[in-house]
Order: structure tokens, then C-alpha cells, then sequence
């Protein structure tokens, strides 16, 4: 069933990427085994030689791992064909966290004294990533406004170590989108490496690959798993020669590997993806232009609000503006600490794309560990809150929204 042809993304969600069961199971079984057995030696051989396709070692590979990236490959896949025709294919590598799977992705591509161009307004982790731990490994990154293309091709131009065009779009937590098109056009022209980050659309919502992006990358915890119960990250490739071999042999080397049990619920997540995501994005909707109209929010940081600066962009790239925003209380801090104290529905939480509504505060949790004067540059004050919109009764929703923000 894994090269069954189907026509809709959410027949891909559900049927994607699945091999029928040798005994009949309707789901693929949790493997949990470590290991794998061979009928003979010369099996064994010809499977660590990599002539005959099988299972090995958990760490290397299971069952479970394989459906998980087959679904999201074909769906960060769905519709888009080569030059020629002939429907694109990608490969994807499943891991345990998303940090997990970042690391393959710089480590699996980049080497000392490379350097890699992103932009203002990166993932928490991503950024201490970018600026605490690579660094030491000589890789270094180049942060800009690329919003500026310009600027951005001057300072490739000026810079021949700079190797890889590092994307997050829409950004956390301010909901900033950078032009895709525009910006892989430019890193292909000057022959570097792009990745984007997908988390917060999903491939519903966005697909990099149709722009020509080398590398797109998910942490599955989020929207695609859809239910907060387990951690994951992935990487989908469009070389899958290099996919196959270098960064696969990076992964496995690092030991970042999934879980059985973690795959299959990501597995049973993206069953409902589109399902989901249509109610995610019809709810944060109406949830935006509450927020705008009320007398205690200065600002709203929503794509699909036409007062957001990237408004025209999301619109250009994005099926449709998604279920993250942000928004800052007029009173700052004070504020923001009264009001998430006083939610009764809506979640105190990190973390974002779980069936239900989770509200944090950037500055003091997810972005603690970036610089106070790296975090104002960014956008991301001290009054700023975080929502990621459930699927949960819209007037339920805002109803605790409106008690959570009188005065």
C-alpha cells in the first residue's frame, strides 16, 4: 500500500506510507524489539551490506520509524511533480526530537569553518542551537533580515563560507514569513544548501519543496503528532542518494533515533492532519479578530489579519494563515502574568498543535535562554503571549479569552 496512487491529502494522512501487516493487523504493530533476526548469515551479511533491504537494529531502523516517514515524505510531496513530470519523491528520516533532527541536518551537510545565513526571530532552541553549541564545532551562523533580499545577496556574495540557507517561516513567536520563492531562488543561484522549517504550517498548509527546497524539516511533536503525546522531529530530503547514505549514516551515528511507541502515535496523529488543521485555522481566525477589537491588546501577531507586515507573503506561500499567533497585553508583564493566572479552559503551557488551546509567555519560557537584547531585536518582549489555537468550540475559546482579560 505504500505506492498505492491516491488523489487527497487526507487519503494520504491516512493511508500513506503503510505496508499491510504479514498477519492481517488493520495497524501497523508497535515493533518494540531492539534488534532483528536473520534465517541465515549470508542474510545478515547482505543486509549490513545494504544489497537486501531489512531490519537490523532499532537505532538503525524499525517498522514503525519507516511508516511514520513514508506518510510525511508523501505528504510534504502531495501534488508536486519534477520538471518533467514525474512526481516528485523525497526521503525522509524520523528522530527522536526535533533538536535531534536538527542536529543531523547541520552535522549531516556542514563542515568546520561553514557557515550558515538565517534570519531574525528563530525557535528558542534553534537559536541556542545556532549560537551556543555549533560555534564549537566551527560552524558559525549569519543572522539578517532577509527580509531584505538585497542585503541578503550582498552578504552571501561577500561571504563564500557561507554553505546553507537556514528558513523558519511563519517564525516563533512573532509570526514572521520570509518570501520563499524569492529566497530559494537566491540560494540556489549562489549554489547553498536550503532548509526550511515546515512546524508551523505543515504540509497542509505550505510546501517548501514546490520552491525547490533541499531540506524541510519538522518537530513532529507539534501539529503533526497533533496531540502532545510524543516527542519527535524529522528531516525530509529531495537528494535521496545523499538522504540514503551521508545523512543517514549521521543519524545513525548520532544516535538521535524515534521510538517505536512515539512513531506509531505520530502515525495515528497524522491520520487527522487535515481534518485538524481546518478547524485549527477556522478557530484562530475568529480568535485574531476577537484579539484585535479588544481594548487590552495593543497588537496581534496573526497571518491572517491584513494589519501583520508579512500578510501579502503569508498569503503568497500559505494555503492559509494557521492556528499560531501572538499578541501583546498593554500592560506587559504584569499583564501578561494576570492574565494567563486567570485562564480556566486554555492551557499554561509550552509546546504548540494539540487539539487543545496552549497559551505561554515567550520571554520567561521558550525563548529564556536567548539574550534579553537578542529577544527584544527579535520582537519578542516582555509582554508578549504565545497562543497556539485548538480545535476546541470556538465561543468556548473565547469566552475564556474575554474573563482572562477583564480588568
Amino acid at each position: 500500500m505504500a505506492d498505492l496512487h491516491l488523489n487527497g491529502f487526507s487519503s494520504v494522512c491516512i493511508h500513506g506510507g503503510h505496508t499491510n501487516d504479514p498477519n492481517y493487523s488493520h495497524l501497523t504493530p508497535i515493533y518494540a524489539s531492539s534488534t532483528f533476526t536473520y534465517d541465515s548469515a549470508e542474510q545478515g551479511m547482505r543486509r549490513f551490506a545494504g544489497t537486501e533491504e531489512g531490519y537490523i537494529y532499532t537505532r538503525m531502523g524499525n517498522p514503525n520509524f519507516t511508516e511514520a516517514e513514508r506518510k510525511i515524505a508523501a505528504l510534504e510531496a502531495f501534488g508536486l511533480a519534477l520538471p518533467d513530470g514525474t512526481p516528485l519523491q523525497l526521503k525522509a528520516i524520523l528522530h527522536a526530537s526535533g533538536m535531534a533532527a536538527l542536529t543531523t541536518l547541520f552535522l549531516g551537510n556542514l563542515k568546520a569553518g561553514d557557515k550558515i545565513v538565517t534570519h531574525l526571530s528563530l525557535y528558542g532552541g534553534t537559536d541556542e542551537l545556532f549560537q551556543k553549541i555549533l560555534p564549537g564545532l566551527g560552524i558559525t551562523a549569519l543572522v539578517i533580515d532577509m527580509h531584505d533580499i538585497a542585503a541578503t545577496e550582498t552578504a552571501i556574495k561577500a561571504d563564500s563560507s557561507i554553505k546553507m540557507m537556514y528558513i523558519e517561516t511563519p517564525s516563533n513567536p512573532t509570526l514572521r514569513c520570509v518570501d520563499l520563492e524569492e529566497l530559494i531562488a537566491l540560494a540556489t543561484e549562489y549554489d547553498l544548501i536550503t532548509a526550511v522549517d515546515n512546524t508551523f504550517a505543515t504540509p497542509y498548509l505550505q510546501q517548501p519543496f514546490a520552491f525547490g527546497a533541499d531540506y524541510v524539516f519538522h518537530s513532529t511533536t507539534k501539529f503533526l503528532n497533533g496531540h502532545g503525546s510524543a516527542i519527535g522531529g524529522v528531516i525530509i530530503g529531495r537528494d535521496i542518494a545523499h538522504m540514503n547514505k551521508g545523512m543517514l549514516k549521521t543519524h545513525h551515528l548520532l544516535g538521535g533515533n524515534s521510538n517505536p511507541f512515539d512513531a506509531y502515535l505520530l502515525t495515528m496523529g497524522i491520520k487527522t492532519l487535515e481534518v485538524r488543521m481546518e478547524r485549527h485555522c477556522h478557530n484562530a481566525m475568529e480568535v485574531a479578530g476577537f484579539l484585535e477589537q479588544h481594548p487590552a491588546i495593543s497588537q496581534v501577531n496573526y497571518l491572517g489579519l491584513p494589519s501583520h507586515p508579512d500578510f501579502a507573503i503569508a498569503a503568497k506561500q500559505m494555503k492559509h494563515a494557521g492556528a499560531m499567533m501572538s499578541f501583546e497585553l498593554k500592560g506587559g508583564m504584569e499583564a501578561g502574568v494576570k492574565f494567563i493566572n486567570k485562564l480556566q479552559m486554555c492551557i499554561r503551557a509550552v509546546s504548540l498543535g494539540t487539539c487543545d488551546t496552549l497559551i505561554c509567555h515567550p520571554a520567561s519560557m521558550t525563548h529564556f535562554g536567548v539574550p534579553k537584547e537578542t529577544r527584544e531585536q527579535y520582537g519578542i518582549t516582555d509582554g508578549l503571549i504565545r497562543m497556539s489555537v485548538g480545535i476546541e468550540s470556538i465561543e468556548d475559546i473565547i469566552n475564556d479569552l474575554e474573563q482572562a482579560l477583564q480588568a
